[in-house]
């Protein structure tokens, strides 16, 4: 089994890749969209800004085969960024539609209310919302990385598919799952061991 990572310009492929194969998972960059008709597992990275990464999935063709690949009920796992892409909408760079593969917009954690020193980096504690294939083997509570100034909103729509919270002055949305589509806002190539726990257990789904 190979875990596909989607290789538009993302910024922390490498990375991503290192932890899958320290794992025992094989990775492999997919750099046309046509390469995700047969993949069993595909990794949607991201480092940069919400509006500028749309418009790039968009223009290569990529937000239309994630799109039909998730429609498929194929495992899909957005990061950092990734995660935020799955949305409907996010306010990164000018208002822009996601991929609107889960529910809910991407919005400052400021506009949120956060008072605390934004971007939010370091290691946070994500609360489990329910149970999850993502998260076996991970105690409640467990820390993981964070790099970010935007969080998915948590709202009536995006409630149902929310897998973990995380509080930074306030409480936002830390990991998601609708179906197969599981987004995680955390780094888990830089969380340590509960990073590659999460990594290899998207590969298992």
């Amino acid at each position: 089994m190979t875990v596909h990572i989607v290789g538009y310009e993302a910024g922390n492929i490498g990375s991503v890749v290192r932890a899958l194969r320290r794992v025992g998972v094989e990775a492999k960059v997919a750099g046309e969209p046509r390469e995700l008709d047969g993949a069993s597992h595909v990794l949607l990275p991201g480092v940069g800004a919400f509006a500028t990464a749309m418009a790039v999935l968009e223009r290569d063709g990529w937000a239309d085969a994630l799109r039909a690949y998730a429609a498929a009920g194929r495992p899909l796992l957005g990061i950092c960024l990734g995660m935020q892409l799955l949305a409907a909408s996010g306010e990164e760079g000018g208002p822009r539609a996601g991929l609107g593969l889960i529910a809910g917009r991407v919005a400052h954690l400021e506009t949120l209310g956060c008072a605390l020193r934004v971007p939010h980096v370091g290691w946070n504690e994500v609360r489990q919302a329910r149970t999850s294939e993502l998260l076996a083997g991970i105690p409640d509570g467990a820390d993981f990385y964070f790099a970010h100034s935007f969080a998915l909103v948590a709202d009536a729509d995006v409630n149902a598919d929310v897998l973990g919270w995380v509080d930074h002055d306030i409480r936002f949305v830390g990991m998601v799952q609708r179906g197969l589509t599981f987004g995680i806002q955390c780094h888990p190539e830089k969380s340590s061991v509960h990073g590659l726990r999460i990594l290899a257990n998207f590969a298992a789904v």
